[in-house]
């Protein structure tokens, strides 16, 4: 069983900057991928970014690119998502979650969110213009 659990969220005004975290425990040897998604009130959980598991290969969706960081201790237990120059759009709870999908697939398919099994219970952040 795998255990995920999100801190580092809070209220910020445009511009600002928060760093969340992501710390991994439990049966993790068959999952490859660790994924951060979001979910603004009334809209549908939305892919973020995502990093391959003992590697340091990354994926961001367009609207994140050069704004965002993903990022894993080397122990693979923690996963950070470093968000700089936030929008209010930013705005949604973060949910970390991890997923067995080989790496290739995920440029192919995006984010899905079907396609990660374990999820965290999410951190809120909320960016004031």
């Amino acid at each position: 069983q795998v255990q995920l659990v999100e801190s580092g969220g809070g209220s910020v005004q445009a511009g600002g900057s928060l760093r969340l975290s992501c710390q991994a425990s439990g049966y993790m040897y068959s999952h490859n991928i660790i994924g951060w998604f979001r979910q603004a009130p009334g809209k549908e959980r939305e892919g973020v970014a995502a990093i391959s598991r003992g590697d340091p290969r990354t994926y961001y969706v367009d609207s994140v690119k050069g704004r965002f960081t993903i990022s894993q201790d080397v122990g693979q237990t923690t996963v950070w998502l470093q968000m700089n120059d936030l929008k209010p759009e930013d705005t949604a709870t973060y949910y970390c979650a991890a997923s067995k999908l080989l790496w290739w697939q995920l440029p192919l398919r995006g984010m899905v969110a079907t396609d990660f099994a374990d999820w965290g219970q999410g951190t809120q952040v909320a960016v004031s213009s």
